[in-house]
Order: C-alpha cells, then structure tokens, then sequence
C-alpha cells in the first residue's frame, strides 16, 4: 500500500465499495478513461490480477469496512 499514491489509495477505496470505473469517474470528477488509469496501475503495484483481489485488499487494509452500504 505504500506504494500507491493518495489518488489511487482513493480509488482503490471506491473499488472496494463496488464502484465502477464510470461511478469513481463521476465521484472523483475525472474522466472514466482516468478512473480506468488509475485502477489499472494500482493493480499492477499491488500485484494483483482483478477487481475482486482489488476489493480484498481494500477490506483487509480497512479501506472498506464490513457493513458499508452504496445506498448510505
């Protein structure tokens, strides 16, 4: 986790909370194209192969706690 910038950290969050590239884009006020960037890169520091170890990771990092609801 380190090694990911405070944006991607960011992203990462909003992944593990079961976002789309579209939705983070919307969220964070950036292109879908840089949502993408963004996720893409944090995957690729961290090592992982998918969305899902994405949102593993956010988890176990406590990014995301249990009990969170997209719908408030």
């Amino acid at each position: 986790m380190n090694g990911l910038t405070d944006r991607e950290r960011e992203v990462l969050a909003l992944v593990g909370r079961g976002m789309s590239n579209e939705e983070i884009a919307r969220e964070l006020v950036l292109s879908p194209a840089t949502a993408k960037t963004h996720v893409s890169r944090a995957m690729v520091k961290l090592g992982v192969r998918d969305r899902a170890q994405l949102v593993v990771l956010a988890y176990e990092t406590a990014l995301v706690t249990p009990g969170w609801s997209r719908d408030g």
